[in-house]
């Protein structure tokens, strides 16, 4: 069996992200690989529905979400000794920007947090089982409980 070379660890900094970083962390020192985090502020219009989108205040906003995301991947990144160059904050929808910094990167495996949804949001796909169907390299999602 080959060893990984280069791990992407997704997270949503939700309560089971020290799980899923212990998994990638373990995963990175057993297989001797690099590590890289991730995080995708999704980027919402915010529409009113008088004078239609309300630029400054979305941009604003999304900058504000950056920075905040900024500040707790440093944590992260600092708790897994993760260098800054591998501290990737993006914006966009998770399921794509996730995919697509999987393939930019050349990664070969895929860390991310699944809580195994049922009912409709089964039906409308989490980002866990998008990125399973559409990475080029194994996806590992780790189960975490409601």
């Amino acid at each position: 069996m080959k060893g990984y070379r280069h791990i992407l660890m997704a997270t949503d900094f939700s309560e089971g992200a020290p799980l899923v970083g212990q998994r990638a962390f373990t995963l990175a020192q057993l297989h001797q690989a690099r590590l890289t985090l991730l995080h995708v502020v999704e980027s919402f219009p915010i529409v009113d529905s008088t004078y239609g989108p309300i630029m400054p205040f979305e941009i604003d906003l999304t900058e504000q979400m950056v920075a905040a995301a900024r500040e707790r991947m440093n944590v992260l990144g600092d708790q897994w000794s993760v260098p800054a160059e591998q501290r990737l904050i993006e914006v966009g929808s998770p399921k794509v920007e996730i995919v697509r910094v999987a393939e930019e990167r050349e990664v070969d495996l895929i860390i991310v947090g699944s809580h195994g949804r049922h009912g409709v949001g089964l039906l409308l796909g989490s980002t866990a089982s998008s990125v399973i169907h559409h990475a080029r390299c194994d996806v590992l999602a780790v189960r975490l409980t409601e």
